[in-house]
């Protein structure tokens, strides 16, 4: 009876300390668009839940890269909002989601993110190494350029347009999003 008694207490000791993880896990991710953000979850399980970001998750679809951001990565994700996508000029959006425009929908995509996890830790540490500003190579090629510290920076595309981001370190179990107020554009 004592042994029944001390393996159930283990086993509850497990499950609460378990639990306690998985909370303080939890605690370290902001809301985004009024959904829970699981480090747990990958970037595509995640973004589905926001509600600030249908169109980044449609266009995701539309470009054929839902099985790469839920590959192992690790990817640092620059997530445009909704509100980024349709400051854009009027039917760009509808455009780029055409089969026929998949290239270039899949260029602008692939333009947000970065192999690794950069978190703002590690963005502020880079920008700090490169005297104020750190330089990024996206996975499609081209590069985008970062500034600011501690929870506070700007993205600035090849373009010159600038990005704020609005909500950092979203940790995911295949990196982490940043959520940005502009859509970056490559060459």
């Amino acid at each position: 009876m004592k042994i029944r008694t001390i393996v159930s207490a283990i086993a509850i000791t497990v499950a609460l300390s378990t639990t306690a993880i998985a909370g303080s896990m939890q605690a370290k991710n902001p809301m985004v668009g009024g959904a829970a953000m699981y480090p747990t979850k990958d970037i595509v399980d995640n973004a589905v839940n926001s509600k600030d970001h249908t169109t980044l998750v449609a266009a995701v679809t539309a470009a054929g890269l839902v099985e790469t951001l839920k590959s192992a990565g690790p990817f640092t994700v620059f997530a445009p909002t909704n509100a980024a996508f349709a400051a854009l000029p009027a039917g760009t959006v509808d455009t780029l989601l055409k089969p026929e425009n998949k290239a270039a929908l899949t260029s602008i995509l692939t333009y947000h993110v970065v192999s690794g996890t950069l978190d703002s830790k590690e963005l502020t540490a880079k920008i700090k190494a490169g005297g104020g500003k750190a330089v990024l190579t996206t996975v499609q090629g081209e590069s985008l350029t970062v500034s600011g510290s501690g929870n506070k920076f700007k993205v600035t595309d090849a373009k010159g347009t600038v990005a704020n981001v609005t909500i950092n370190n979203v940790y995911q179990k295949n990196g982490v999003i940043l959520v940005i107020d502009k859509v970056l554009l490559p060459n």
